[in-house]
């Protein structure tokens, strides 16, 4: 299994993403500080993994910290838990993460700073454990929405890559697979970042996934030709009524697919539900750099002083979504009303329906 991200003595170990697939290099983080620029860098990405990522670098900061008591600890802890919520503003598993540790802090507080160090460091490790649990779990719920055979495509990677390990929703397809399904996955280029040609056909070709890249602007065409049977994505942020933001191009691949009456599903952890985003109109969209338009492998593709618009993400409406698979079971349409069972199902009152 890919180590996406992982605690050691020395500090953060992660995968560095921006050099895949040609170059398989592992950077260790050893300050917050570090952590926050690997994120905001894109080194790591991918909700589930920023929000882990993110614990552990707060984790990391608290007990580096030299503070002799828990006034002045909390003081530091506010300050490292601000930088790491400036680094991704769409992916809400980047908050959930913060709010986790921050409750864990004063949880702790009473018994001193010393156990304030050793509870956020586990609690830091158990949120990569779980994250690998629920992807597992997202697999067992998704596989059965799969074809028994054809194409799938994704978009973006939403993979081992975008989590600690084993993928939404190529967790979903990597489920379907080991059930005996025989699956061809399609992987859009996903301009202008890549990460369906440089990671997600890496990721997929180093598990013996039978896989073909194409271009963003090909979806349309595979799916007139009869070689998609569904598509499965994954999400960076998903609001109350069902309406997703994911990698920029989603959108487009979801009215395609509701064109060619191809089921488009969503796979995601329960962090990734916002229940107090009421719609995805609510969603800040990240916008990064114009050179990642202009400028392809380091070579300029673009004409001096063109305008550029850089969108991260976008928000695909509900009523394009098949179903959302999450580790507590699948939500169907009416979103509002199924999110809701699960959120429901989550703090024990009712039982999840799958």
């Amino acid at each position: 299994m890919i180590k996406t991200l992982e605690w050691t003595n020395q500090g953060i170990r992660l995968i560095d993403q921006t050099l895949l697939p040609t170059e398989e290099t592992y950077v260790t983080c050893g300050t917050y500080q570090e952590v926050a620029t690997a994120i905001r860098d894109m080194v790591v990405r991918g909700a589930p993994a920023i929000g882990v990522a993110a614990a552990m670098g707060i984790a990391l900061g608290v007990r580096q910290s030299t503070a002799q008591d828990i006034a002045g600890l909390r003081t530091q802890f506010g300050q490292i838990c601000r930088t790491m919520g400036e680094t991704r503003p769409t992916a809400v598993n980047l908050f959930w993460a913060i709010r986790r540790m921050q409750q864990k802090f004063e949880e702790a507080a009473p018994q001193g700073v010393h156990t304030v160090k050793v509870v956020l460091v586990e609690e830091a490790q158990k949120m990569l454990v779980e994250d690998i649990a629920a992807n597992q779990a997202m697999g067992r719920h998704g596989a059965a929405l799969m074809p028994g055979s054809g194409g799938v495509l994704t978009h973006c990677n939403a993979g081992a890559l975008a989590t600690c390990g084993y993928g939404t929703a190529l967790g979903v397809i990597r489920a379907a697979i080991a059930a005996g399904k025989n699956i061809h996955v399609f992987a859009d280029e996903t301009r202008p970042f890549l990460q369906g040609s440089r990671l997600t056909a890496w990721e997929l070709m180093k598990d013996g996934i039978q896989t073909t890249l194409i271009a963003d602007n090909m979806a349309g065409a595979m799916m007139r030709q009869g070689k998609i049977q569904a598509v499965v994505v994954g999400a960076d942020r998903i609001a109350a009524n069902g309406d997703v933001a994911n990698k920029i191009g989603t959108y487009t691949v979801a009215v395609l697919a509701r064109e060619h009456a191809i089921p488009f599903y969503v796979a995601a952890p329960w962090s990734t539900v916002d229940m107090n985003t009421p719609t995805g109109e609510k969603i800040p969209i990240e916008q990064r750099s114009h050179k990642e338009v202009t400028h392809l492998a380091g070579k300029q593709v673009a004409p001096d002083g063109v305008l550029v618009e850089n969108p991260a993400f976008d928000v695909t409406p509900h009523q394009y979504i098949a179903a959302i698979i999450t580790e507590r079971g699948l939500a169907h349409p009416p979103f509002n009303e199924s999110l809701q069972e699960l959120a429901l199902a989550g703090a024990g009152m009712v039982e999840a329906k799958r």
